[in-house]
């Protein structure tokens, strides 16, 4: 089944914001869809699912940036927490087993959006 629920964020500097998820989480670029220097909307690719994103701005959605929460599922959640406190990430909950089976932890990007990874899968 396609994916049908797409999380959307905004960003101050949404451009710095591609680069850092790249670099931190290991993002690719689908699209990206500029006005000058605002991105006006970027989707993002991790493991065949995607985030929409774009610039903040003040239209009929408000102007919040950094309010988001979106849990990922990895396969190797201890190489990627190293990769992301590497790149910066503020440690929110760290690495650890849970007593429903996942290996997990919880980091905010530098816009203040929590992302939690971990191996717990939703059937």
């Amino acid at each position: 089944m396609p994916q049908t629920i797409f999380p959307s964020l905004r960003y101050r500097d949404a451009r710095e914001a591609i680069e850092w998820l790249e670099h931190a989480f290991g993002f690719e670029q689908h699209e990206v869809h500029t006005d000058g220097d605002v991105v006006v909307h970027a989707e993002l690719a991790y493991r065949g699912s995607f985030v929409m994103m774009g610039s903040v701005k003040e239209d009929d959605f408000g102007s919040h940036q950094g309010q988001g929460w979106m849990y990922l599922v990895t396969e190797d959640p201890d190489a990627l927490f190293e990769r992301a406190t590497a790149a910066g990430a503020e440690v929110v909950r760290g690495l650890s087993d849970q007593d429903y089976g996942s290996r997990d932890f919880s980091v905010r990007d530098p816009d203040g959006n929590l992302w939690s990874f971990g191996t717990y899968q939703p059937d």
